[in-house]
């Protein structure tokens, strides 16, 4: 059976960091492109950055660039979003997903319908 487990979230203020993780078991990571996405209270699942198969493409979303590093370990099967100079409106359920790496998913990697298997989700809540 496919698991995907999100940790890492937490309470942080406005400035600091958090590092998120997701590791699976059931499905070797290596074989799947992986994304991030979140969802606020009250708003709609958003993409955040995504990570190809070997890790040589990355794609962020716009309000997270140059503050989020997305990677990935494909030997310890778990992904990551490092999280810097983090904002209050970054406060959301973080949660990590697999997609297959095809051509779908390189013309449109920030797509949610393109992602199969999902975490449950890690709260990360900014303070300021």
């Amino acid at each position: 059976q496919v698991q995907l487990v999100e940790s890492g979230g937490g309470l942080v203020q406005a400035g600091g960091s958090l590092r998120l993780s997701c590791a699976a078991s059931g499905r070797t990571l290596g074989n799947y492109a992986m994304g991030w996405f979140r969802q606020a209270p009250g708003k709609e699942r958003e993409f955040v950055s995504a990570i190809s198969r070997s890790g040589a493409r990355t794609v962020y979303a716009d309000s997270v660039k140059g503050r989020f590093t997305i990677s990935r370990n494909n030997a310890e099967n778990t992904a990551y979003l490092q999280m810097n100079s983090l904002k209050a409106e970054d406060t959301a359920v973080y949660y990590c997903a697999t997609a297959r790496y095809d051509s779908r998913w390189s013309a449109q990697p920030y797509q949610v319908s393109l992602y199969d298997y999902w975490g449950q989700g890690t709260q990360v809540t900014v303070s300021s």
